[in-house]
């Protein structure tokens, strides 16, 4: 597989997982089974890990060329 294609099929991946639990967070508050301040924690959480992994993961990358 190309390595163009394959970094695509990977942020799209990532883009729909992002986005399908967005969409359970804001389906479970507008629903009522948690409150709005509460999904907008989770929202925030939600970035920080996918953040904290991101700088995780091209941090190794990083060091794995360095060898």
């Amino acid at each position: 597989m190309n390595q163009k294609i394959r970094v695509v099929l990977i942020a799209v991946g990532l883009m729909t997982s992002l986005g399908l639990v967005v969409a359970v967070i804001a389906w479970m508050s507008r629903s009522g089974i948690i409150t709005p301040a509460m999904a907008l924690l989770l929202l925030v959480a939600l970035l920080g890990f996918y953040i904290g992994f991101g700088v995780l993961i091209l941090t190794y990358r990083l060091i794995c060329k360095l060898r």
